[in-house]
């Protein structure tokens, strides 16, 4: 019997160990497939931005996937705090109500989508962009390297860029400890995941950290689109200049 078991312990040891790297490759996969995910859904706003000329507003908690530009422009839904649009874009996977997932496709994991609301709203309104032009064009949202946001700048970390007209990211695998099931925060991300909930322009982005770290665990995937390669894409498709 004694020998039976230390046999028994030794194959739960030996399972356990062999576990463990089978989930972290898990984790790894959906880390993989929510930044295809991202990156698709970047080059789906291009094309809509080529085809409409505009970027298409977030959608709302209760517009089901689609656009809500009646509630972006009259501030009712933050161009900061919106979910992507993949109704308007015809991206998935989505859930029952059209949000687009990521690839934990819990109901806290839809994807995040904001949209500076500089030079007048010219991004979003219809020939806003070409109205303005190029030279009047000043996208502003901002992604850092840390939480901290001192005199409109990133603080005390660097500036990944200052001029991103669109701000994409997943909540990463933690998303039920940041948001309830509705997309609301429940206070208890830590710092620099609260940030990029905290319904401005400023974001934040670097490597995952455990809860242990300075500013607690994070996360977040996020992809930024440069007013360059947007800029280029219109252009090209006859809606700028």
């Amino acid at each position: 019997m004694i020998e039976m078991a230390v046999a028994l312990v030794v194959i739960a040891l030996l399972l356990a160990s062999l576990l463990m790297p089978l989930q972290a490759q898990v984790e790894q996969r959906k880390i993989t497939e929510t930044q295809k995910i991202l990156d698709q859904a970047m080059e789906a706003l291009l094309g809509f931005a080529a085809a409409n000329g505009r970027l298409p507003c977030p959608a709302s908690l209760a517009s089901n996937g689609s656009e809500d530009c009646a509630g972006t422009l009259n501030g009712v839904n933050n161009v900061y705090t919106g979910y992507y649009p993949a109704a308007a874009l015809g991206i998935s996977p989505v859930d029952t109500q059209g949000y687009l997932l990521d690839a934990w496709a819990q109901p806290q994991n839809r994807i995040r989508y904001s949209v500076t609301a500089a030079s007048g709203s010219a991004f979003v309104t219809a020939n806003g962009m070409r109205t303005t032009g190029i030279a009047g064009l000043s996208p502003s949202l901002n992604v850092c390297a840390t939480a901290g946001v001192v005199a409109g700048a990133c603080s005390p970390g660097p500036t990944l860029t200052s001029t991103a007209p669109v701000v994409i990211f997943s909540l990463g695998k933690n998303a039920p400890t940041e948001v309830n099931a509705s997309g609301t925060p429940t206070g208890n991300a830590g710092a620099d995941e609260a940030e990029n909930l905290s319904n401005n322009r400023f974001f934040v982005w670097h490597a995952q950290t455990a809860s242990s770290a300075p500013n607690g665990e994070f996360d977040d995937i996020m992809v930024w689109m440069s007013p360059n390669v947007l800029y280029s894409k219109m252009i090209s498709a006859g809606q700028l200049p």
